[in-house]
């Protein structure tokens, strides 16, 4: 068995970080199923989120270890914990109480979407699910 094989088919988590110690990691409402946010995991990211049963990442523009709702109160508890096929990516699934996810005050930091008929060039968008759950600035 080849070790992409072996890799594929093991019960052993080895996390396959990039160059700078990172992995992505998708979080999803265990709720909804919807996308909640994108974020990076460091090893500490992975083994405090295990520990404590809530959501760690890494903040790239901190430089430090951050526990999602430490500021806002709206941590993230996490229900199921996957990796795909080749160990390259997480995908957490989290309860939340409100859940809103974005530092925006929003649901999803996926608030917005492309509009795939327009020139590409232009970059126009639109809201999706844009109302605010609460007021960052009470909470930031």
């Amino acid at each position: 068995m080849s070790n992409k094989k072996q890799n594929e088919e093991t019960l052993t988590f080895t996390p396959r970080f990039d160059e700078y110690g990172l992995i992505p990691c998708i979080t999803t409402s265990a709720k909804t199923g919807k996308v909640l946010m994108m974020a990076w995991m460091n090893d500490e990211a992975i083994c405090k989120s295990i520990e404590t049963g809530e959501a760690h990442y890494w903040s790239r523009s901190r430089q430090k270890l951050w526990h999602k709702g430490e500021n806002s109160g709206n941590t993230q508890k996490i229900i199921h914990m996957r990796t795909d096929c080749d160990q390259d990516c997480l995908w957490i699934s989290v309860e939340m109480n409100p859940e809103a996810s974005c530092h925006t005050g929003r649901k999803s930091c996926f608030y917005r979407e492309i509009n795939l008929q327009a020139d590409p060039k232009l970059g126009q968008m639109k809201f999706i699910d844009a109302n605010r759950l609460f007021d960052p600035k009470k909470v930031y």
